[in-house]
C-alpha cells in the first residue's frame, strides 16, 4: 500500500491522506476517509468537494442495493457545515437507499438552509419516486423521523398539516419526533406545550430505547417543565445530562451575564445531582 493510503494502527490519516483515499479504487479506504473526514470536522474546500462527489459514487453497492459510501459522505457533509453542499444534499433525498435519504435529511438539518424545505415535505409524503423501504421492520417507506426532526428545527410551519397525521403513527418514535416538530412549529407557548408534555409521558415508556430517543427530543427543544422527569427517567445518566444540557441552553438564552435564571438554576442543580 503506497504512503498517501495508509491508515495508521489507531486510525488515524491526514488530510490530505484522507482526500486522497476517498478518490481512490479501495472501497474500504473511500468509506473509512469520508467517515473520518466528518468525525474530524475537516472543514477544507478539498474535502468538502470529493464528499460531495461521492454522493453519486455507484462502485460502493451493497447486495441489497445500499451506498454505504453515500452515507457516510451525507452524514460528514452535516458535520462540517458548509452549505456549498445543500443541493447535493437535497438531490439525495432522492436516492433509492433509505439510509441515505435519512443522512441527507439529517445534514439539511444541520446546515439549516431552508431552501430544502419543499423536499422534505415531499418525502415526508413519500411523493419522490424511486425511493426503497428500509429493509428491515417495520419497513417504513421513508426515514420520517428524520424528516420530521428537520422541518421543526428548519422552523417549516407551512409543514404543518403534513405532520399532523404522524402523532397517530403506528411507530412511537416517529409519534415523538412529530411531537417535537409541532412543539418546535407552534407559536403560542400554551398550545406548544401539550407537544411538550406528551414527551415527557413518553418517558415512563417501558423500551428503554424509546426512553432514549424521547430524551434526545426534550433536550431538543429544550423543555423547562421536562427537566424532573428527564434527572428521573430510567436510563444512562450520560443521556440524561445530554438532554438537560439542551434544556439548560434554551434557559439561557433569557439569563443576563450576571444573573441566571431560575430555570437555569434548577437545570443545573439537576445536572449536579447526576454527577
Amino acid at each position: 500500500m503506497d504512503e498517501v493510503s495508509e491508515i495508521q494502527s489507531d486510525g488515524s490519516l491526514t488530510v490530505e491522506q484522507a482526500i486522497a483515499n476517498l478518490q481512490g479504487e479501495d472501497l474500504g479506504l473511500r468509506v473509512y476517509a469520508a467517515w473520518w473526514l466528518g468525525r474530524f470536522r475537516v472543514n477544507e474546500p478539498a474535502a468538502i468537494d470529493v464528499l460531495i462527489a461521492s454522493l453519486e459514487d455507484e462502485d460502493d453497492r451493497t447486495d441489497a442495493g445500499g451506498y454505504p459510501l453515500r452515507r457516510n459522505a451525507a452524514r460528514a457533509l452535516g458535520k462540517l457545515g458548509d452549505k456549498r453542499a445543500v443541493p447535493a444534499l437535497i438531490h439525495s433525498l432522492q436516492c433509492s437507499d433509505f439510509y441515505v435519504r435519512e443522512a441527507a435529511a439529517q445534514s439539511l438539518e444541520m446546515l439549516g438552509d431552508l431552501s430544502c424545505i419543499p423536499r422534505l415535505i415531499e418525502l415526508l409524503n413519500d411523493q419522490v419516486p424511486g425511493t426503497l423501504p428500509a429493509p428491515e421492520p417495520p419497513q417504513l417507506a421513508q426515514p420520517f423521523d428524520a424528516i420530521l426532526e428537520a422541518l421543526g428545527t428548519l422552523g417549516a410551519q407551512e409543514a404543518i398539516p403534513d405532520i399532523l397525521p404522524f402523532l397517530d403513527h403506528f411507530v412511537p418514535r416517529v409519534q415523538f419526533a412529530a411531537a417535537r416538530a409541532m412543539y418546535q412549529l407552534t407559536p403560542e407557548p400554551q398550545l406548544a406545550s401539550q407537544y411538550g408534555d406528551r414527551l415527557v409521558q413518553a418517558l415512563a415508556n417501558d423500551d428503554l430505547q424509546l426512553r432514549r430517543a424521547v430524551l434526545a427530543d426534550l433536550g431538543a427543544i429544550g423543555y423547562l417543565p421536562a427537566a424532573d422527569a428527564i434527572a428521573q427517567t430510567l436510563a444512562e445518566n450520560s443521556l440524561k445530562l445530554i438532554s438537560l444540557k439542551g434544556v439548560l441552553e434554551a434557559q439561557l438564552k433569557f439569563t443576563t451575564p450576571l444573573e441566571l435564571s431560575p430555570g437555569a438554576i434548577k437545570v443545573m442543580t439537576l445536572m449536579d445531582e447526576l454527577l
